[in-house]
């Protein structure tokens, strides 16, 4: 049997030179926020070669494309209980270059 890791989204992406890390988020069944919505906790991280990860995400890209299509999803809809995450320039940011501060 191959072991199973669910996760309720990515928390984080990270890049360091050719490298790629993604940390996997699950909402905690007892720590709650001061809204008291469970709180995401890392879980596990994936580590991919930037090739491998670039790959993945083309095929991810494709899925998201099938079930929007088939009414599986909605663009721009979260997983329950998640909020949409606006990306956030970091004070470095360079016009052209990379914005995120996970990039180096």
């Amino acid at each position: 049997m191959i072991p199973e890791t669910y996760s309720d989204g990515i928390s984080e992406i990270t890049v360091t030179g050719s490298i790629v890390r993604i940390d996997l988020m699950s909402l905690s069944p007892s720590e709650r926020d001061a809204n008291g919505h469970p709180v995401p906790m890392v879980r596990q991280r994936l580590i991919l070669p930037a090739d491998a990860f670039a790959n993945a995400a083309d095929l991810m890209q494709q899925v998201k494309t099938s079930l929007i299509e088939s009414g599986v999803v909605h663009p721009g809809q979260a997983a329950p209980g998640l909020p949409l995450r606006e990306p956030v320039p970091f004070a470095g940011a360079r016009p052209g270059r990379n914005t995120s501060p996970n990039f180096s």
